[in-house]
């Protein structure tokens, strides 16, 4: 396929506000509510003729930047700034692919953010949700799945000088490549301040779903897990202790460790390693461990070998993937992952996944590998899309947290809720709190997100109920 060209014709900002169901720790923030991004943006192909396409992801505070002068409502503004920047230039840019949209935009939307004091992550949000927006227009347009359009190189990628590592790597043949994973496992998460058994909870929510992880277990009967540590060696150990007590009576389960930039450099974590492995109740869950996510403060996670640690286990990076050469970066300090969210951009993940092919054919074994991490994504579009761009680069297992902390379609009418459940069958259930995801032997079945024509769901949102997002108030 000739990648078609067209322009950004017109964009629709919109928000609605969720609630959680139940609190959600993750490095220095517990979340109880949020709101999520919901963008439209109309194109126009170079026969004239125009195309809606649609992405949604949440505002997430405390994560894209977590510069403690920054309250969540200024974290949320910084996020909304991103996206009007990306606009602006996108609106005046002409015709161009999908992908060149994005990588001839790259560094002068890095630079404009800068100036604005929004880091290179913050960035990669207004970028993402965009060409998110784009390519479900683009897609819907030519009336073929996500997976279709990747096989053919719809969105045109091809080495560009914003990936000086990639000279004349063969985008085309790795696309075409690709087989989408119709089911995947789903990775529960535990954060920080999750009851892991009735014991300690002092409340209940009691809405007929699980609470606590004895409960998820039993519930979902989940073969992978995602742990929160928080940056104290023996409060840490203390927990995986009490989590291990549970986690111990599956018949086999794996597990990822995640750091959240809580411990201040490798040393530390290495003392956490260390004491994890001379813990006897841990030594079936140590043996589970898959790989460490970030777990150095993303200020000094770039600046020090973390090859002592990633000699026990594969580390890989999250928040420091800020700059697009940030996994370049990291493999020259022993990192050999690197996890891929959609609320960081679809292309992005694409050229990790380039990265990985190349760098593992040099390798008498494969060693580098993305992970694929959740941010909260909520039921509809957007954690279809997230599930989507997992799904056609062949994942085996993806974190997923927002069907467990969100209350379900939260903020959206049961109405909404349903037109997503009867198109998606298989990856919703209906319960007597309305539709949510459906979660089986540990397994999510992908097939109706695989074949979707558009960006993971041919339906579009309800913006009717929504709000305008407001103007930016940043800086």
């Amino acid at each position: 396929m000739t990648a078609p060209r067209f322009r950004l014709l017109e964009t629709q900002r919109f928000e609605w506000p969720f609630k959680l169901r139940m609190p959600f720790r993750f490095g220095v923030i517990t979340v109880t509510h949020g709101r999520q991004a919901v963008i439209r943006a109309r194109i126009a192909l170079e026969d004239g003729s125009e195309h809606w396409g649609v992405a949604a992801e949440t505002l997430a505070a405390k994560w894209f930047d977590k510069d403690p002068r920054w309250s969540d409502a200024q974290n949320e503004h910084q996020l909304r700034r991103a996206l009007e920047l990306a606009e602006q230039a996108t609106l005046a840019a002409g015709a161009n692919t999908a992908f060149g949209h994005y990588a001839d935009a790259y560094a002068a939307h890095v630079a404009a953010c800068a100036v604005e004091s929004l880091n290179p992550l913050v960035a990669s949000y207004g970028r993402a949700l965009l060409d998110r927006a784009m390519l479900d227009a683009l897609l819907k347009a030519k009336g073929v799945s996500f997976a279709q359009g990747l096989r053919a190189n719809i969105g045109g990628m091809t080495p560009h000088g914003v990936l000086p590592d990639l000279p004349g790597f063969d985008f085309g043949a790795m696309l075409g490549s690709l087989t989408p994973a119709r089911r995947m496992h789903a990775r529960h998460t535990v954060g920080l301040v999750d009851p892991i058994t009735a014991a300690d909870q002092d409340s209940r929510v009691d809405d007929g779903l699980p609470e606590t992880v004895e409960e998820v277990a039993a519930t979902y009967r989940h073969t992978w897990w995602k742990l929160k540590v928080g940056g104290n060696v023996a409060a840490d150990v203390d927990r995986l202790c009490r989590i291990a007590s549970v986690l111990d009576r599956l018949h086999g389960y794996q597990v990822s460790l995640d750091g959240n930039e809580q411990y201040e450099d490798a040393a530390g974590v290495l003392a956490l390693w260390r004491a994890m492995q001379a813990e006897p109740r841990l030594a079936r869950l140590n043996a589970s461990i898959a790989f460490i996510e970030q777990p150095v403060k993303r200020a000094k996670a770039l600046e020090g070998p973390m090859a002592a640690l990633a000699a026990a286990r594969p580390v890989i990076v999250d928040e420091s993937d800020g700059p697009l050469d940030a996994f370049v970066q990291a493999k020259a300090l022993g990192y050999t992952g690197i996890s891929s969210k959609a609320c960081k951009g679809v292309w992005r993940s694409l050229v990790n996944l380039a990265r990985c092919r190349a760098w593992n054919a040099a390798e008498p074994e494969p060693r580098f590998f993305m992970s694929a991490e959740d941010l909260t994504t909520l039921a509809g579009v957007c954690v279809q899309q997230d599930l989507a761009l997992v799904a056609a680069m062949g994942m085996v297992h993806v974190e997923r947290n927002g069907h467990h902390f969100v209350d379900g379609f939260s903020g959206q009418s049961r109405a909404d809720a349903v037109r997503f459940m009867e198109a998606h069958a298989d990856l919703y259930a209906d319960t007597p709190r309305g539709p949510r995801l459906s979660i089986r032997e540990g397994v999510l079945e992908l097939g109706s997100v695989v074949d979707a024509i558009g960006l993971g769901s041919a339906l579009d949102v309800n913006v009717a109920p929504m709000q305008a997002m407001p103007k930016a108030m940043w800086p």
